[in-house]
């Protein structure tokens, strides 16, 4: 079963595009031949990242997004925490809308869930191919 939810913590941030961004992430689950399983997403601000990254994962920085993967088999599932502070600085510094930003981030967090790494060069050239081709299918 589908389910795909947002949720905002510590943070006054709502998110608007709730339907057409979960229609975005089916197909392109679909398009991987994956399936859609239990996802969520939790938009919060750099302190409680932070805190999620030092208590779950010993890294004493900030970052956009943590991914928690729960995938079996080919049922993607997981709960995805993205920074909504590093999200708006990340724009900046790219030059982009915060929007193409934050759709960067959240196909990016399923993009790991789907398989996808970004330890080494290839990798990383790979996942930003995939999300430059999943954001052009958004516009």
């Amino acid at each position: 079963m589908t389910s795909i939810s947002f949720f905002s913590e510590d943070i006054d941030f709502e998110f608007t595009h709730e339907e057409s961004c979960i229609s975005w992430l089916k197909n392109a689950i679909k398009n991987e031949s994956k399936i859609a399983g239990e996802l969520s997403f939790v938009f919060c601000d750099d302190n409680y990242l932070h805190k999620i990254n030092l208590e779950y994962l010993n890294h004493d920085t900030y970052t956009d997004i943590i991914t928690f993967d729960y995938t079996e088999a080919n049922i993607i599932a997981g709960d995805i925490f993205i920074s909504i502070d590093r999200v708006k600085e990340n724009a900046k510094t790219f030059n982009t809308l915060f929007e193409n930003e934050l759709s960067r981030v959240i196909i990016h967090g399923v993009l790991h869930l789907m398989g996808y790494k970004d330890k080494t060069q290839e990798e990383s050239s790979l996942m930003r191919a995939k999300e430059d081709f999943y954001l052009n299918l958004l516009s």
